[in-house]
């Protein structure tokens, strides 16, 4: 297994262009975060995820590089998506008792204008707690300070199985 993935990097850095260099590092220094605990997912470190809380608000910053661009050249929909589930999931699951945990039911995004710059910050609030679902908000800006999407997500609270 190790000898092909040797391959496979090896071929991909010959064929690379500049950029692909660079998205390449990015991709395997995120993946480092997640194995030095820098992070807890794999999206998380992929994503460069850095993320502050308290107890009502999750703000996550995310770093833009070419890795998160669609073909025109701007963050891809689905990335500002995930950053949001991310800040509203953590937030959620950050007030809920030891063993249980929140999952996501519904999300419901307004993109506002297009995402470019330095970074995205999402900032997530809980608008409602009750016993079985929560309601978040959330709303994502760029480096100039301009919102370019805000969202409401619908979370289930769960009983975790044990492992």
């Amino acid at each position: 297994m190790k000898e092909q993935l040797r391959v496979l990097l090896e071929n991909c850095m010959e064929q690379a262009s500049d950029e692909e260099m660079e998205v390449l590092e990015d991709i395997l220094q995120g993946f480092n975060k997640k194995q030095m605990k820098l992070n807890s997912s794999y999206i998380g470190g992929l994503l460069h995820m850095d993320r502050t809380m308290n107890d009502e608000i999750c703000e996550l910053t995310v770093p833009l590089t070419p890795l998160l661009n669609n073909n025109l050249g701007i963050v891809h929909g689905g990335i500002t998506a995930t950053i949001i589930d991310s800040a509203m999931g953590t937030l959620a699951n950050s007030l809920l008792p030891e063993g249980y945990g929140a999952v996501t039911t519904q999300l419901n995004i307004h993109y506002l204008t297009i995402g470019k710059g330095d970074y995205l910050q999402c900032k997530a609030n809980i608008d409602h707690k009750g016993t079985k679902s929560m309601v978040l908000s959330a709303a994502v800006y760029r480096s100039d300070g301009k919102k370019i999407a805000q969202a409401t997500g619908s979370f289930f609270i769960i009983k975790k199985k044990r492992a």
